[in-house]
């Protein structure tokens, strides 16, 4: 069985700062806009090195959209910045028009997304803003699982050709992928080959889905863990492959199952193969302020549930 070692966990939003930070040397197309919250979205660097290319606009996340997209007429590649509850759900009018149905070069940059940054509790915590950005035609969604990860799909967004939701989080997570890896949108990434079980993760669940994949296989259960870093365009031959393989699939997000990838892989089984699944999400919820350790735990979005959801879906073949 083939397994992955934690090099030194790190927060994914210092990721994004890094991957910012190499576009910002690369790139001149690249500028950068930030609603107020420069050291949270780890934008200091770019700033610092591109002043003249960096646009702080305050508290103001409309403003902010309409502003990224009259960039992109004039030829420049805009990265806003904000926690993901401000990123989507505040501003959603602005995104769907003015960069979604206009068609504008825009990356959407999330921090903050899902339970997990914790103590600020249910108001700042977003669970839906998956579902809110895969809805919107032409929205390329993707929620990257490390640091290492993180940085390189920053950097390949640049190059891509239209609106992208890029998310990330708070928390220091395991750091596994490897470094200076290349980014490919829309193309999943098969972590361990399995026989028995198909576990297809994103963001820092799939480090969850890993270690729940080396408990499988002390009970003698072989898993195949897929890491989906991209939810939209979804890879849906890797996930027809390997259900055609294991028989049964789990997904797991830090998401609610409603509007998530579970349910795009849901309407990717349903359509092509059907094929038992099982859901690791928050259960149509608003979550609530602890530590990211607890609100895991608490909300079922961690190693052990993977595995009872597993030992379930295994039973339903």
């Amino acid at each position: 069985m083939k397994t992955y070692t934690n090099t030194g966990s790190k927060d994914t939003r210092s990721g994004f700062g890094a991957g910012l930070t190499e576009l910002g040397k690369t790139n001149e197309n690249v500028v950068a806009l930030c609603a107020d919250l420069i050291g949270s979205l780890k934008m200091d660097e770019f700033k610092a090195n591109h002043p003249e290319r960096f646009f702080q606009v305050g508290i103001a996340e409309a403003n902010m959209i309409g502003l990224a997209a009259g960039l992109t007429v004039g030829g420049k590649i805009p990265f806003t910045g904000t926690f993901a509850n401000f990123s989507t759900g505040r501003v959603y009018d602005q995104i769907r028009q003015s960069v979604a149905y206009s068609d504008k070069n825009v990356k959407i940059c999330a921090s903050h997304a899902g339970l997990t940054l914790g103590e600020d509790g249910a108001t700042h915590q977003i669970l839906e803003d998956i579902g809110l950005m895969k809805m919107l035609p032409g929205m390329t969604v993707i929620n990257p699982c490390d640091y290492n990860q993180t940085k390189a799909a920053t950097i390949a967004i640049a190059k891509h050709q239209g609106p992208v939701y890029l998310r990330f989080g708070r928390p220091k997570v395991a750091n596994f992928t490897p470094e200076n890896q290349t980014f490919e949108i829309g193309k999943a990434i098969q972590l361990t080959e399995g026989t028995d079980v198909t576990i297809v993760a994103t963001g820092h669940l799939v480090w969850e889905a890993l270690e729940a994949s080396k408990a499988l296989h002390e009970q003698g259960i072989s898993a195949e863990v897929i890491n989906i870093h991209t939810i939209k365009p979804l890879d849906e031959k890797a996930i027809i492959d390997s259900v055609s393989k294991t028989g049964c699939i789990v997904t797991a997000e830090e998401h609610n199952y409603l509007g998530g990838l579970g349910e795009s892989v849901a309407r990717t089984l349903a359509t092509h193969k059907p094929t038992p699944q099982e859901f690791i999400a928050t259960n149509d919820t608003f979550g609530e302020s602890g530590t990211p350790a607890q609100l895991m735990e608490k909300y079922g979005l961690n190693s052990d549930a993977i595995v009872k959801a597993c030992q379930t879906v295994i039973k339903r073949k």
